[in-house]
């Protein structure tokens, strides 16, 4: 069972029923929160041709990475895995609904912990045209449907200054959703901000333990 209780509606008891539960990746956490409820409200075609710039703290990056930089050892930034295989890809296919495989591009900055994932859209090209309006009621739709009483999962308004904190979830087990838009140009982000290592790794982990657990 893929543990990640928000995917859809009683997918949360599923995960409470399930005998082994497969942990989200982190990058894949993120993607797969804005991707499917889109895929599923039809606004969104599987076969869309997408990319999903992503950036990560370092945290995620393994011991080896992880070592360079607590070193000063390595770049305040830096965009990787550029072959365009990444692990995560298979996963974040296998739970939006994709049948095109979407373009990934993580990166990694110089702060331990902290992720954004990103959807940029030309709206024009999506079959039904729609508005910015219309994505973030599809993610609100969803996640009101599929969300666990905790509401780790939150669909927000974007931020008034247009910009974004990659770390302001740090050390907490929450997901942001917010869709950017520009009318004017027909265009939208969604990003989610997550921490990699809390609703992406060890905070997603406890949630599922606890419904598994009936805690």
């Amino acid at each position: 069972m893929f543990g990640f209780p928000e995917l859809a509606a009683g997918h949360a008891d599923a995960v409470a029923k399930a005998e082994r539960v497969a942990n989200p990746g982190c990058y894949a956490t993120g993607a797969i929160a804005i991707v499917r409820p889109l895929v599923d409200a039809g606004l969104l075609p599987p076969d869309f041709p997408i990319a999903l710039p992503s950036v990560s703290g370092y945290s995620g990056g393994g011991r080896t990475m992880i070592e360079a930089y607590e070193k000063g050892e390595a770049p305040l930034f830096e965009t990787y895995a550029l072959g365009l295989k990444h692990k995560h890809i298979p996963e974040i296919m296998k739970y939006t609904g994709l049948t095109r495989r979407p373009v990934f591009i993580p990166s990694v900055g110089n702060f331990k912990q902290g992720m954004l994932v990103q959807l940029p859209l030309h709206l024009d090209d999506l079959p039904d045209r729609p508005s910015a309006a219309h994505l973030h009621d599809a993610l609100a739709a969803h996640y009101a449907k599929s969300n666990t009483p905790e509401q780790f999962v939150k669909v927000l308004p974007p931020t008034a200054d247009g910009k974004i904190d990659a770390l302001a979830l740090n050390d907490t087990n929450q997901l942001e959703i917010r869709v950017f838009p520009n009318e004017d140009h027909r265009h939208a982000v969604v990003i989610a901000r997550l921490d990699n290592l809390g609703k992406g790794a060890s905070g997603a982990a406890v949630q599922n333990l606890k419904l598994m657990l009936g805690i």
